[in-house]
């Protein structure tokens, strides 16, 4: 397995919290696979994320791009920041910029490109999200399905390795959801390693291709995502058991 992201004994602590939001974290993310990313809320799957591509340093601890740690001087996190795109829970975090072309348009302008360059890399992104037409459109006269989409476009005019997404099908009704699954198809098809956060366990079922259960800080599973429905200790002490009885419409007392 050649693995493409490795955080090796991570731990960090947000200032003014008691509670540690990575301890000891250790993981092998491999790459070219689709990986569901579980935990409960507080669990430490968005601190991972800030983790992937530098966004903070972790305060113990290495993580590892391609075998190569990541460093925090002046010109890697940019560098890392090509590499692996997040793409944020909530749309308007990442929304800053008057019209939708500009704002997808922003990343790869800061690549130094030339225009035309960096203009085919907004059209690329766009036809691929299905946002061609609101380029012209006020990011603020988006609904909620096409800021998700918009930002996704934003990222992927990037070109990243890797696509790191925090529970960006949540709060998507089912046919965006379905349009954004069909992007992130298209994306494994082309080699791109994902990552998705999700609670969703038919999403795991469905489509990934490696799962990864974090419980207070720390990675408690790693593998196939049958290995992991399929053990019924590891569904029950992570509270998953539950989750998939109620989605599945299969009782779960049986294994609490």
């Amino acid at each position: 397995m050649t693995c493409i992201l490795e955080f090796d004994d991570v731990s960090y602590l947000y200032p003014g919290r008691e509670t540690f939001a990575l301890r000891g974290f250790t993981l092998a993310l491999p790459r070219g696979e689709r990986i569901a990313l579980l935990g409960r809320n507080g669990s430490g799957r968005t601190t991972v994320f800030l983790r992937c591509n530098g966004l903070c340093r972790p305060q113990a601890g290495v993580v590892r791009f391609v075998g190569n740690v990541i460093q925090h001087d002046r010109k890697s996190p940019r560098w890392l920041r090509q590499q692996v795109g997040i793409v944020f829970q909530n749309p308007d975090d990442q929304l800053f910029s008057t019209s939708v072309g500009q704002d997808i348009s922003f990343g790869p302008l800061n690549l130094d490109l030339d225009a035309a360059a960096a203009r085919r890399r907004v059209q690329e992104a766009a036809e691929m999200c299905e946002v061609s037409d609101l380029l012209d459109r006020p990011t603020h006269a988006l609904s909620g399905g096409e800021k998700a989409r918009v930002a996704l476009a934003g990222v992927l005019a990037m070109k990243p390795d890797v696509l790191v997404a925090d529970e960006l099908l949540s709060n998507l009704d089912p046919w965006v959801r379905l349009s954004v699954l069909g992007i992130f198809h298209r994306l494994h098809r082309q080699g791109k390693t994902l990552i998705l956060a999700t609670h969703d366990l038919e999403v795991v079922q469905s489509w990934a291709s490696f799962v990864v259960v974090m419980n207070a800080g720390q990675a408690v599973f790693a593998g196939a995502p049958d290995d992991l429905l399929g053990n019924e200790m590891m569904m029950a002490q992570t509270g998953l058991a539950t989750v998939w009885g109620a989605r599945s419409g299969v009782g779960a007392p049986e294994l609490l």
